[in-house]
């Protein structure tokens, strides 16, 4: 079962691939539709033996290669961490895959569609259950290729061909920061397995190691270029620039790319790696500071913003930001709460943008809509859910784990800390301006929408309601809201699980 969760979407990704013509494309669609959700079951089944039930397994399957003393293995770690990964990255996925076979079934490439999304879906497995800096980073760079692939769907566009292509080249900054934690690591411990590399840190706190003319503390190093690989997957300041194109993909890619994949692959590596982290308190500091500057910074982007789908897109790395400043806070309990509940709710904001595109003929400009209170008064009320979770209402999901990350930030009394809490605190401000901003513009004030598409105007089909429904009822309240996820972050993801 627990190879079945890693395989079945690259095998639904071979057969669509090859085979899709022959099945056509009901066919195919079904075919993709059940492999994703039965691995999404296979997860939950998973989750319920490792983290309620308190298991921690690994798997090796065969040698990789061995270079000398280095091995590298095929080996799939699941433990409390990968398990919350892959219940969050398959519910999503499954989600996902469904509205896509009514957002784009008028398109005639909806097969090929179908199956780079299995393909995003595998790799990002791949990512979080791997138990080596080998798997890891074939993960991390299979995720950085079918985003390519993704985001140049409709590859006629020029825009399309000019966003997919910044996003493979700013990434590509980030992962020369893996590549050198990987060698580092290869030159200090001669070994790339986790837990090999995590037992021997002690011995190396005080190793340094020569660059140039410089002298500089090997674990600090390790610490800051994972980070660097983090800004670049994870969209903080500096490498930001590659997410707001990215909205040239369709729909469904973004909510999946913001939501489960792409871009909480930064911080995953982040938590997945924090025993590292530990030994350079420097870094934290600067990974601190650097994440609560994304956070204000992109909220006030987001302001500005007329395109429906890039205000959402900044607020995805606004949250990102505070998700690492709960990293930079050594708090990667907190920071994979936020991570979980952001997730659904923007999953839920994407999804509900795109059925307001579909309805007024693929317009993004805000300025162009208005008045949709009363046309589309389903996906108003889902957008509602999804705005005030991302503004942290009192008893929405994000609410919980927004307030632990300022109130974390507020009780470290240093000054560095300090800092923090206010640029996040306006942050959140401005978070609470853009979204309500989003939703008068879009739903309540006066209508700008010309004769000709207004006739056609009609809310959401069943097919894309139905995630809709779920990720707002379902997820938002009955899993992931009130006590019940404070319960959760405490017994289920308790520090010592994940260091």
């Amino acid at each position: 079962m627990y190879i079945s969760i890693i395989i079945l979407p690259l095998i639904s990704f071979l057969i669509v691939s090859i085979f899709g013509r022959l099945f056509g494309i009901k066919g195919s669609i079904i075919i993709v539709n059940i492999f994703i959700a039965i691995t999404f079951f296979f997860s939950c089944i998973m989750f319920y033996e490792v983290n309620l039930s308190g298991v921690k397994l690994s798997i090796e399957l065969w040698e990789w290669f061995s270079i000398g003393a280095l091995e590298l293995k095929w080996g799939f770690l699941f433990d409390s961490l990968t398990c919350v990964m892959l219940v969050v990255i398959t519910s999503i996925s499954s989600l996902v895959h469904f509205y896509s076979s009514s957002y784009m079934e008028h398109d005639p490439h909806i097969i090929r569609f179908m199956s780079y999304l299995s393909l995003f879906t595998f790799f990002m497995i791949i990512l979080v259950t791997s138990d080596n800096f080998g798997q890891l980073f074939l993960g991390w760079e299979g995720v950085g290729v079918s985003s390519y692939l993704l985001i140049n769907f409709w590859f006629t566009r020029i825009s399309a061909n000019q966003a997919a292509i910044k996003a493979i080249i700013v990434n590509r900054f980030g992962d020369i920061g893996i590549l050198l934690c990987i060698l580092t690591i290869i030159y200090l411990t001669k070994s790339l397995d986790f837990n090999i590399i995590f037992n021997l840190l002690d011995n190396f706190k005080n190793i340094y190691i020569s660059i140039y003319i410089f002298e500089i503390h090997a674990l600090s190093f390790i610490s800051f270029v994972i980070f660097i690989g983090a800004v670049g997957k994870s969209a903080q300041m500096g490498l930001h620039t590659w997410l707001p194109d990215a909205m040239e993909g369709p729909t469904p890619v973004s909510a999946l790319i913001h939501a489960a994949t792409m871009v909480t692959a930064g911080v995953f590596v982040l938590i997945r790696l924090s025993p590292i982290l530990e030994y350079a308190p420097k870094v934290l500091i600067i990974i601190t500071i650097i994440g609560a500057l994304t956070g204000f910074f992109a909220g006030t982007i987001g302001i500005f913003q007329n395109d429906l789908k890039r205000v959402i897109a900044y607020s995805t790395c606004s949250q990102l930001g505070y998700m690492v400043v709960a990293c930079g806070l050594s708090s990667y309990s907190v920071a994979l709460f936020h991570l979980m509940n952001h997730a659904f709710f923007k999953a839920l904001l994407f999804l509900s943008a795109g059925a307001v595109i579909h309805a007024v003929i693929d317009e993004q400009d805000m300025r162009k809509m208005g008045g949709l209170l009363h046309l589309l008064p389903y996906t108003f009320s889902m957008f509602i859910i999804g705005s005030l979770s991302l503004m942290g209402f009192p008893y929405t999901t994000g609410y919980y784990s927004k307030d632990v990350i300022l109130e974390l930030a507020y009780s470290k009394y240093t000054l560095y800390s300090i800092f923090v809490y206010w640029l996040l605190l306006l942050g959140a401000i401005c978070t609470a301006f853009y979204s309500f901003r989003l939703l008068y513009i879009t739903f309540i004030s006066e209508t700008n929408i010309s004769k000709k598409i207004f006739k056609y105007i009609h809310d959401v089909p069943e097919k894309m309601g139905i995630p809709l429904f779920l990720l707002s009822i379902v997820f938002e309240e009955f899993i992931m809201c009130d006590f019940i996820s404070i319960a959760l972050v405490v017994e289920v993801f308790p520090i010592q699980q994940l260091i």
